[in-house]
């Protein structure tokens, strides 16, 4: 748990307030294992940078609101030197991102958090995020942890009338976890785990794996991403009719999965992800937004990262400069109550009422926002399957 103080090292390292610019750094997975969920979510970033440009920029001069990218593949060493250099050279007043739980996690303990520097990632949902910090309260994320994740996942599992499943999961922090998650709260649903395997990504096969984990049982959760082993592994299990029920999370929501296993294939096939409620005001100022830019509303994680960039102007607004310190209770100022609504896109009316004193309190496109003492937010899921050939996804309650 976090103890929430003002180390010496924020207040010696923070940035300048007489930059040109308000700078963030933003180095998602660009590219490695997951490219295609990424693109969206970049998508989604600019996307909100664009709506504070066009509205009065930041701060009393109207400053441009600047996104810094850089990419983290989604490895921890790549992450620890695009933020080294997003903090040493570019001077960024906050990190947003990175995508994946290891990379997040590299970063924030290497990096960010010596540097006195708040991170917001948009999707890294590890449970080892909760705890990662002591003393200090600077690592925030607008996606839901896996803690949560792998228990609807299992829960989800024991209503489809699944007893017994063979666990295999690529060995790294987010894959690792989220199965570690999922195997506990499937067992104590009643259920049994008939093997429970880490595999090493991007094998050319996994063959052997498949026939010892299918000499189990009939059904596969797998926790893997895509584009590092999980496509392989799946196509293995198929080709040798290993499983006939395929379940497991976000690493392998991606429509390259559809196109290289082939629809007809997947209709066994279910993967939770982070979701929005599509009912509230909220989502439907986001979907708007999200509609006339081309951006995929209710692709995985996408409003996510646009809430995480918006949240962040406005905390950088509220506080009343680009400087690093003070920005993380101006970051859970803005995202509860009290304080007026402010919605996607409503940038001109947040940094009127901040002008005049007020307070506002941020209803994002992915849902309520606010952060625990922990930087986690709550969060939704769904669970998409295949259906006509496409991910439908359905809202988990």
């Amino acid at each position: 748990m976090k103890k929430v103080m003002i180390t010496t090292a924020a207040a010696a390292l923070c940035s300048s307030a007489a930059m040109a610019d308000v700078n963030v750094g933003n180095p998602l997975g660009l590219t490695g294992p997951i490219p295609d969920l990424v693109a969206p979510m970049a998508a989604a970033v600019d996307l909100a940078a664009a709506n504070i440009n066009d509205q009065g920029g930041m701060l009393k001069d109207g400053e441009k609101f600047n996104v810094i990218r850089a990419d983290s593949a989604c490895d921890p060493v790549a992450a620890v030197d695009a933020v080294t250099k997003l903090i040493n050279v570019n001077s960024v007043t906050a990190i947003l991102g990175p995508v994946c739980s290891g990379a997040a996690i590299a970063q924030a303990e290497s990096v960010s958090i010596p540097a006195g520097v708040v991170t917001v990632s948009v999707s890294a949902s590890s449970p080892a995020i909760t705890t990662m910090e002591d003393g200090t309260d600077l690592v925030f994320r607008t996606a839901a942890s896996d803690a949560y994740q792998g228990v609807a996942l299992a829960n989800l599992a024991i209503e489809k009338g699944i007893q017994d499943v063979a666990v295999s999961y690529a060995n790294d922090d987010y894959n690792a976890a989220i199965a570690g998650v999922f195997a506990k709260a499937f067992t104590e649903a009643g259920g049994t785990v008939t093997a429970n395997e880490a595999h090493e990504p991007s094998k050319a096969s996994y063959r052997s794996e498949v026939a010892t984990m299918g000499a189990t049982s009939d059904n596969l959760a797998l926790f893997a991403y895509y584009g590092s082993g999980g496509i392989t592994l799946m196509r293995n299990a198929l080709e040798t009719a290993a499983f006939t029920t395929f379940i497991g999370a976000d690493g392998m929501l991606s429509d390259e999965l559809i196109e290289q296993i082939g629809a007809e294939n997947l209709g066994n096939a279910t993967f939770t992800t982070s979701a929005s409620d599509d009912t509230t005001p909220a989502f439907a100022a986001w979907k708007a937004l999200a509609d006339e830019a081309g951006v995929p509303a209710s692709d995985p994680f996408v409003p996510n990262s646009y809430d995480a960039t918006f949240m962040l102007a406005l905390a950088i607004e509220k506080a009343g400069s680009a400087d690093r310190e003070g920005l993380a209770e101006a970051l859970r100022s803005i995202a509860s109550a009290p304080g007026e609504v402010i919605l996607p896109g409503e940038w001109e009316k947040a940094k009127a009422i901040l002008a005049d004193g007020g307070d506002i309190n941020y209803e994002g496109g992915a849902g309520n926002q606010d952060f625990d003492e922990n930087g986690d937010v709550a969060g939704l899921f769904s669970a998409s399957t295949v259906v006509d050939g496409a991910w439908s996804a359905t809202l988990l309650k």
